[in-house]
């Protein structure tokens, strides 16, 4: 790993472990600033990036810490008994609405490079009693998930805080079933990025 993609990577972890330690939402006090309405602020940012009433009442409201730009699993069309894994889990949020959908003869994986939202998620689980997720700490590029093991992979807003994409593409790609499925939301870039942006490495975090 280049110096660059390093430091770029211990920054975003320390971003995250940030979030994932603080009592506030991630998104809303970054985007909104530290006045914002808390959870009402979360409601109405999970609605705008395509969450149904009903998902979010029923993801547990502690795991969605506002960080995702999208609802990857509105076209997963996951089904019972599916194993999906859930790239950069984060809280949980993602995770526990999909291992509602595949019950409880399915399986869900949360992989994170953060142990303080591992440890989050962890505790989320245990809480709301949610036994068919579990959490593993791991890098996306290099996904401690057996070969040809999953149905589906989801992703949300994290693919782009990878300096190596090429790598994650590959283990998503090494981990999916024959017939698999993946299901992403993400950032993409539409245009040149100005120098002095692409230069920042705080960039990845903003």
């Amino acid at each position: 790993m280049k110096s660059s993609d390093k430091k770029i990577k211990d920054m975003v972890r320390k971003k995250y472990a940030g979030i994932a330690v603080s009592s506030d939402s991630g998104c809303v006090k970054e985007c909104c600033g530290s006045n914002s309405p808390g959870l009402v602020g979360i409601a109405d940012i999970s609605r705008n990036l395509g969450y149904t009433n009903d998902q979010f009442v029923m993801g547990p409201g502690e795991a969605n810490l506002g960080l995702g730009c999208g609802n990857p699993l509105a076209m997963a069309d996951l089904k019972k008994g599916e194993f999906v894994l859930d790239l950069g889990s984060g809280a949980g949020f993602d995770a526990f609405l999909a291992a509602e959908c595949v019950g409880q003869n399915g399986l869900v994986i949360g992989v994170d490079m953060t142990p303080e939202m591992i440890d989050r998620a962890k505790k989320n689980a245990e809480e709301f009693k949610v036994n068919n997720c579990e959490f593993r700490l791991g890098k996306i590029e290099n996904l401690p998930v057996a070969d040809n093991s999953v149905d589906v992979t989801l992703s949300n807003c994290v693919i782009n805080l990878s300096t190596d994409k090429a790598a994650v593409y590959r283990e998503i790609f090494r981990t999916l079933k024959h017939g698999g499925r993946i299901s992403i939301s993400d950032v993409l870039r539409s245009g040149e990025i100005p120098r002095e942006i692409e230069d920042d490495p705080s960039a990845y975090t903003g």
